[in-house]
């Protein structure tokens, strides 16, 4: 920056004053010129024929004084002219007058200092305005002010008129704002809400914390007389309907306060600063009950909604995953679900962090906006601000006789008084809040409201169960838990309920063991469409899903089968579904290799029962073992090099920066390249695949059969079909039959010759004589599953 020509000189001139700027040596010229107009124009309108310029001379005639403010004014500039050019001028006026003047207000403090010149300043104004009044009523200066209250009696009328239009103009946005400002609470007093902390299952460890907030809220003195401080500010996350808002109206029904219930949608307005408003007429409303109560607990739901200033995401505000073929996009076998369960999630996880970490920069003003801001709480209004402040804001004095009458009569205002609030925040998506929302403070404590574990679900399955009538033992009830890893409070409670319409559908008042099955099957798969194969293409689904689930049963040792299906889905063909055997929190390569064959498994297969040739069905298998064999490679140490690929993208090493979206063998700075070694794995663990398929022939031509006649089987069907036994559903010793295998061999020649001729011609599946394989669907066959259930307990202990 470059220095001004006023500080130049200055430092060529030292020990004389700094010059003043245009505006401090005009200013009073300025307001002279003003006010000589001002009594020139009222001598002018008195007399409309004599010229401007006599009656300028006129003016400075008859009112001397402003002659001498001028000519005043002109020995003041030329004063200032002096002292800023001569040092020994501005030496002397220093010692000679302003010390002089400085010592009369020497002794004095500030405040008294500052009053005394407000005085003058207000004097000053006074005489300025006495002298205009005098010259527009041609009165003397002394009686012009006694003339203002007469003037201002004789323009009541205009002035109330005015005042009324205003009030009205001004109170009608007053009313408006005041009105959208109201709402989105509710109230409840203690003993309006009647849930309880028992009403809530599989959740103990987070309620355990929650009680202790409500001990501290209900007695401060616990830990505040020991130095401590009570926490105000409580975060539940979770997955949806894992029970954040039944815990939260499980407090409401417990505490002996009240409960406040914010509405996720109560910030979003159409008016900028209402948002504000309505904060503060929350919290205002919170201060009230907990004066009153002692003390009271707010809840925010869906605080993603509106405890973020904005966050990297797509036009609709979320990262999309649908058609990602983890989760299965195409219809064919469901790609991945035949993956074990907690590999299915460490997959859904790597692909969320990858959609965030290549998530498209925020682009310039006037384009396509990235930025999501949500409405009310993520834009320019202020409202996050104002609930940042409100949580943790200066607790100032409050109520119009403490803050105002108080200190008009020169008292100290009343300290505020502690204010119990206790605030509950319940989001779905922490990672979007704001940071300054949940530093210590705001949010003292952060509780992860998760799936519950098996304990859990047995627990929630016993309670929602209780509430109808069924015929479900203890033990049926822990099979229940084990086969919905993952399941939530939210979705064992419409579980039951489906079970129960599905009886009641069936002329049934009690739930049984076949309702649960079938519920499970509609709520984790959906409605099967209705729709029929062509006999060769039902078979070859068939033998695909085989392969899957006598592949799974060989090598896959840390989960079961959950259920088998041909039934045409939405976006599946059909599929296998596994549960794990226990919950665990860790994955070893050889799972994962078992998950990675079980997938290669359809391709294998395909090829060796219909001479070389396969389905487009088996893309998403592929693409989905591709992926975990290229992220056990890159990502998870389980290749044959340990250098990681992601570290090395961060950093920009090796050309592959972190603005590039895919993987490329040119990309790898490791020798090989990614694609090499991962088809090299994939490789091997395809011809075990292709022995295991060889081996296990006519097992999976026999599950491949059952499918087609019963289209939906239970995992304990397919142990007993490969057994030989008698299973929970399906007798699997008919496989055993000599006869039986022929029949089941000549069918499949019969059907791969059709396949090679491309030849429609009606085709049989064999049955045996006497047999219950074609009894129909599971709901259909509830006798002979209570019947097999005693003989197939010594195989529940694989499944639990």
């Amino acid at each position: 920056m470059t220095e001004s020509t006023g500080a130049r000189r200055h430092a060529a001139r030292p020990g004389c004053r700094p010059p003043q700027s245009l505006w401090d040596r005009l200013k009073f010229l300025v307001v002279l010129a003003v006010l000589i107009a001002w009594v020139t124009a009222t001598k002018t309108n008195a007399n409309p024929l004599e010229p401007v310029g006599v009656a300028l001379a006129s003016t400075l005639q008859s009112d001397w004084w402003l002659t001498v403010l001028v000519v005043l004014e002109v020995v003041r500039q030329v004063n200032v002219l002096a002292l800023e050019r001569s040092s020994s001028w501005n030496q002397a006026w220093e010692e000679a007058v302003v010390r002089p003047i400085q010592r009369l207000g020497h002794g004095r403090d500030d405040w008294t200092r500052y009053r005394i010149a407000r005085a003058a300043k207000i004097i000053v104004l006074l005489a300025l305005v006495s002298v205009v009044l005098a010259a527009h009523y041609h009165v003397s200066p002394l009686f012009a002010l006694f003339v203002v209250p007469g003037m201002v009696m004789n323009s009541l009328p205009t002035i109330i008129e005015i005042g009324v239009y205003l009030l009205i103009g001004v109170g009608s946005f007053v009313a408006i704002f005041w009105y959208l400002s109201k709402g989105g609470y509710e109230v409840y007093f203690p003993g309006d809400v009647k849930t309880r902390f028992s009403d809530v299952w599989g959740q103990d460890a987070v309620l355990d914390r929650i009680k202790e907030n409500l001990i501290f809220l209900t007695d401060p003195e616990r830990i505040e007389e020991k130095g401590g401080y009570v926490p105000t500010g409580i975060l539940l996350w979770g997955p949806p309907g894992t029970g954040k808002t039944l815990i939260a109206e499980a407090v409401a029904g417990e505490t002996q306060v009240p409960f406040v219930f914010v509405e996720p949608g109560a910030f979003a307005n159409m008016f900028i600063g209402v948002g504000i408003l309505k904060v503060k007429s929350i919290f205002r409303r919170l201060r009230k009950l907990a004066v009153r109560y002692g003390g009271v607990v707010a809840f925010f739901d869906e605080a993603d909604s509106l405890g973020s200033r904005g966050a990297i995401a797509g036009a609709d505000g979320r990262f999309r995953f649908a058609g990602s073929p983890i989760l299965g996009d195409a219809p064919t076998c469901h790609g991945g679900t035949y993956f074990d369960p907690a590999t299915q999630q460490v997959l859904f996880e790597e692909e969320l962090r990858r959609a965030r970490a290549s998530a498209p920069e925020p682009r310039a003003q006037g384009r396509s906006v990235w930025r999501y801001v949500v409405p009310g709480f993520g834009g320019m209004d202020g409202t996050l601000q104002a609930l940042l402040t409100e949580l943790s804001g200066l607790q100032k004095p409050r109520g119009f006789w403490n803050r105002v009458v108080r200190r008009a009569l020169g008292l100290k205002p009343k300290e505020p008084p502690k204010y119990r609030i206790l605030t509950i925040l319940a989001t779905n998506l922490p990672d979007v809040l704001d940071e300054a929302l949940l530093r210590p403070g705001r949010i003292d404590r952060i509780y992860k409201v998760g799936y519950p574990s098996k304990e859990g679900r047995i627990r929630t399955f016993q309670g929602y169960l209780a509430k109808v009538h069924h015929a479900l033992s203890d033990e049926d009830i822990d099979r229940l838990a084990t086969m919905t890893p993952y399941l939530s409070g939210a979705a064992i409670k419409d579980m039951v309920n489906e079970a129960l319409i599905i009886a009641i559908r069936e002329g049934r008042e009690v739930i049984e063991w076949p309702d649960m099955i079938r519920a499970k099957q509609i709520k984790t798969f959906g409605l099967p469409e209705d729709v029929e194969y062509v006999e060769r293409e039902r078979h070859a689904v068939a033998v695909h899903e085989a392969c899957h689930a006598v592949t799974a049963v060989v090598v896959r040792r840390n989960s079961v089968i959950d259920i088998a299906t041909i039934e045409k889905g939405s976006n599946f063909l059909g599929l296998v579904s596994y549960l794990p055997k226990e919950e665990r929190f860790t994955r070893w390569r050889s799972e994962f290799e078992a998950d990675i064959m079980v997938g290669l498994a359809s391709l294998a297969g395909e090829r060796a029962f219909f001479g070389g040739d396969n389905t487009s069905g088996v893309s998403g298998d592929l693409f989905s073992a591709s992926r975990l064999a290229a992220l056990m490679d890159t990502s998870w140490g389980m290749g044959d090099t340990i250098l990681q690929l992601d570290a090395v993208r961060d950093l920009g090493i090796g050309g592959y920066g972190p603005q590039r979206r895919r993987v490329g063998p040119a990309d790898d700075p490791r020798k090989g390249g990614i694609g090499d070694r991962v088809e090299r794995r994939l490789e091997a663990l395809y011809e075990r695949v292709a022995q295991i398929v060889e081996e296990h022939r006519y097992d999976i031509l026999a599950v491949a059969h059952a499918l087609e006649t019963q289209k939906t089987i239970t995992g304990d069907d397919i142990l007993a079909i490969m057994e030989r036994r008698q299973g929970l559903l399906i007798d699997g010793t008919v496989y055993a039959d000599p006869s039986m295998r022929a029949q089941i061999e000549a069918y499949h020649d019969a059907v791969a010759r059709a396949h090679r001729l491309q030849e429609s011609q009606p085709m049989t599946v064999p049955l045996p004589a006497g047999s219950a394989l074609g009894a129909g669907t599971i709901a259909d066959r509830r006798e002979a599953a209570m019947r097999h259930r005693a003989l197939t307990s010594e195989h529940d202990g694989d499944q639990s």
